[in-house]
């Protein structure tokens, strides 16, 4: 029977953790790399189209990230890319995998509270191993009755975690980042779902329009705001 408490769902990248930062501070430098065969714009339109194109083969995070820019990298250059640039993006790939894990502001003390009184899950896609390290350094793996890590975040997905851990929708609240993969498929089943805006946000987690939510929808500016949401629910 599906249990008629609260249950709170965090995703992990740029909810919890910095990471579209890294990301970008790489773009930069790949930009710069490609300089001398195109422009930034053209740089980003054709490795974006190459992340979506690859999408389905590679999933979401670094390694697949790395593979696209490689593809696109000889594709602008016409086949001239140095086998000592390409060297170069692949320590880039590395230092990402590498980087240490950085908190948002509020993190720590907020899913500590909120885990003394709710069961709790995480929810993330991406590379399975990259996203087992970052959660082991965040030091908030404790917090959290499970871990979801998937390879895409839609209705389909959401339901299975909820059937598989006996949640009913209307007692699901989801926490992230993300219009696209953390709220608008959580919505769609009846549950509800707080946005937590991250500064930076890929072109791809974007969406138009949300499902109706009748009141089951939060905009809140920090993570900390999260318990003062609950007795709403």
């Amino acid at each position: 029977m599906p249990s008629r408490e609260l249950v709170i769902g965090f995703d992990a990248d740029d909810t919890l953790w910095h990471n579209e930062t890294i990301f970008e501070n790489v773009h930069r430098r790949y930009r710069d790399m490609l300089s001398r065969y195109h422009d930034a714009a053209t740089v980003d339109r054709t490795l974006f189209a190459t992340e979506m194109r690859n999408l389905e083969p590679y999933g979401y995070g670094v390694k697949g990230f790395m593979l696209s820019a490689i593809e696109t990298a000889i594709e602008l250059s016409d086949g001239k890319i140095s086998a000592g640039e390409i060297r170069e993006l692949l320590k880039l790939g590395r230092a990402m995998l590498e980087h240490p894990v950085d908190l948002l502001d509020d993190v720590a003390a907020t899913v500590a509270t909120l885990a003394a009184t709710h069961q709790l899950i995480l929810i993330t896609k991406g590379d399975l191993r990259d996203q087992e390290r970052k959660l082991a350094k965040s030091g908030l793996a404790p917090h959290f009755r499970h871990v979801e890590i998937l390879s895409e975040k839609n209705e389909d997905a959401y339901s299975t975690i909820l059937r598989r851990h006996a949640i009913a929708p209307e007692n699901f609240l989801m926490v992230g980042n993300s219009l696209k993969s953390d709220i608008a498929p959580v919505l769609a089943l009846g549950g509800a779902a707080a946005h937590v805006p991250y500064p930076l946000t890929w072109a791809h987690e974007h969406v138009d329009e949300l499902p109706p939510s009748a009141g089951r929808f939060f905009e809140l500016k920090s993570i900390r705001e999260v318990p003062s949401i609950l007795a709403a629910l």
